[in-house]
């Protein structure tokens, strides 16, 4: 946005585009606003815009507007406290004749956006929490959008494939803020909506998203959405087969089994220090392991193939093979570089955020290798081609 155009929007009292802050001091406030402006509730298609170091009347008020700032209003966009992740810039700009940091928040594709499991809208002067109507009126936007892949209503599935039990006694406690549950009145399928694992009729239908996160057999629906485990006596696929399972719930129960199923195949050796100190270390850091396979169950692509997340121990590694090549801007060329992410599945994403499987976007390979070479294994390596990727941990000597 040129200056012109936001200081027009720094000068309009009234408008519900634009919110002013003198100081960072509330981080709370400013992403409940971030929210709002995300879920765009009245319409406008347009940009919100956050001044932070201005007043109420549009003045500047000479806050340091530093690099340690920028950085903190950036990290909003990512720190899992918005889901699902804002599209969002963060600016430094000269306006009036004074410095302010300037957040700029495009409308999400795919509303209701909540922070900390709570809907946040704004209406003329007004900011609050969502009632039941607006709530319906989010949901009705997602008909009109482009929607991402993982939450595309799946046509041949009834909403009878979604199990009602798991979703509410087990998700809704994990995702949604305990006030908010205690004063909803809305029926489970008004529930499955705003949580997008359905999609708005008629008839409603579950989404890929939902009957990937509590589906009753998720298979029948999305054939590749499940993990293929094989270990290997040997360091080739042709050698024989120590064991192997098919993880194919839904993906409440299926990560809980597949956490331990990495920790059951993880060898441990016991070693002794100089001062005779016992010191254990593992072949594989679970850390990197589980980066790893959930970095592939999130970012893989389901509409695009039948393959499912393979998951190959070796004697001398541990190969993950994931369905559906670099997406958006991550490249073959920048693949697994700082800062260089996206989200093909945003909504699985921040379903496995609300299960504590995720803490923060966009570390999954820096902690994997970070997790490897305080092990003293070798680095992650990397085999990325347009189809699919292939990450390889090497175990450690």
């Amino acid at each position: 946005m040129t200056d012109r155009e936001l200081e027009l929007l720094l000068n309009d009292w009234e408008s519900d585009r634009v919110e002013r802050k003198e100081s960072f001091s509330d981080a709370d406030r400013i992403r409940q606003a971030i929210c709002a402006f995300a879920n765009d509730l009245p319409d406008h298609r347009q940009p919100g815009v956050l001044f932070i170091g201005a007043n109420d009347r549009g003045e500047g008020v000479g806050l340091s507007i530093d690099d340690q700032l920028l950085v903190s209003l950036a990290n909003m966009r990512s720190d899992g406290n918005i889901l699902p992740i804002p599209s969002m810039t963060v600016q430094k700009r000269t306006l009036k004749g004074c410095e302010m940091a300037v957040v700029i928040v495009q409308p999400s594709d795919s509303p209701p956006v909540r922070f900390k499991g709570t809907v946040w809208i704004r209406v003329g002067p007004r900011r609050g929490i969502e009632s039941p109507d607006d709530e319906r009126r989010l949901n009705e936007k997602r008909r009109f959008r482009d929607l991402p892949a993982d939450i595309r209503p799946v046509s041949s599935a009834p909403m009878e494939a979604l199990d009602e039990w798991l979703f509410q006694r087990v998700y809704l406690p994990a995702a949604v803020n305990f006030e908010v549950l205690e004063r909803n009145q809305r029926d489970v399928e008004h529930q499955l909506l705003a949580a997008k694992f359905a999609h708005p009729g008629p008839p409603a239908r579950p989404t890929v998203l939902g009957l990937l996160a509590v589906g009753k057999s998720p298979t029948d629906w999305i054939p590749g959405g499940y993990l293929q485990f094989v270990r290997i006596d040997g360091t080739a696929l042709t050698d024989p087969v120590q064991s192997a399972r098919e993880l194919r719930g839904p993906l409440l129960l299926l990560l809980p089994e597949l956490e331990e199923l990495l920790k059951i195949n993880i060898q441990v050796a016991v070693e002794f220090t100089s001062g005779s100190r016992e010191v254990q270390r593992p072949d594989y850091p679970l850390t990197a392991l589980q980066q790893i396979v959930r970095n592939a169950i999130a970012h893989r692509s389901y509409e695009n193939t039948h393959a499912p997340v393979r998951l190959y121990w070796f004697r001398d590694r541990v190969e993950v093979h994931n369905p559906g090549g670099p997406y958006g801007q991550v490249t073959r060329a920048n693949f697994g570089t700082a800062g260089a992410s996206d989200y093909r599945n945003p909504n699985l994403a921040a379903v496995m955020k609300d299960l504590g499987y995720v803490q923060r976007f966009g570390m999954g390979i820096a902690l994997a290798r970070q997790a490897m070479a305080a092990n003293g294994n070798p680095p992650p390596e990397f085999q990325v081609e347009d189809t699919h990727v292939a990450v390889i941990l090497r175990r450690r000597p």
